[in-house]
């Protein structure tokens, strides 16, 4: 069993000009950033950039995921999560899924990446279109035991490639605003 399923309610996810109160200049510059954020992190780490499986396989998407996916409730897909690290340090927890019928027909191995950022994947292959980005608190149930925190700042957005979506959220953790403190000219 993941350790990333409810019993959490679903937040709500907010576009940009529907949040309040809205966050500093810093966070809002990287949740709404529609850039890569692998080359972001990996200019930040200095190349010391690497992604670490969490969790992948089949499992029943959750509610919020399929009304964004445009599923039924508890439809079955692909769910891929990872640490997102500099230097080794876990500064992104993401969360990508994808529908099983979207995968199997839309040609993408999502399987098999491993330890490759499936950003990089999206941002290199332009039939990839992206829909606007969402922000919520990202509820603390939903996250790994070692980074379990409240109140952290994620977002989300859906990349579109004929039949395939795919639902990529990313959670900002503690350890990224402090890298960032100490490096403010990489961002």
């Amino acid at each position: 069993m993941p350790h990333s399923m409810p019993p959490a309610p679903a937040p709500s996810w907010l576009a940009q000009n529907r949040l309040s109160p809205f966050p500093g200049t810093l966070v809002a510059n990287w949740l709404f950033d529609e850039g890569s954020l692998t080359r972001r992190l990996s200019r930040l780490s200095h190349d010391a950039f690497s992604v670490t499986p969490l969790v992948e396989g089949w499992q029943a998407l959750r509610n919020d995921e399929c009304a964004a996916l445009g599923l039924p409730e508890q439809s079955e897909g692909w769910v891929r999560e990872v640490y997102l690290r500099g230097h080794g340090e876990a500064w992104v927890f993401a969360r990508s899924v994808a529908a099983r019928s979207a995968l199997l027909d839309g040609g993408l191995n999502i399987d098999e990446l491993g330890s490759r950022s499936l950003g990089e994947l999206l941002f290199c292959d332009e039939a990839f279109t992206r829909r606007p980005i969402e922000v919520c608190r990202y509820p603390q149930q939903w996250l790994p035991a070692a980074v379990c925190t409240s109140g952290l700042w994620g977002r989300r957005s859906r990349f579109d490639r004929g039949p395939l979506s795919l639902l990529v959220a990313e959670v900002f953790l503690p350890s990224l605003w402090t890298a960032i403190d100490a490096r403010p000219e990489a961002c």
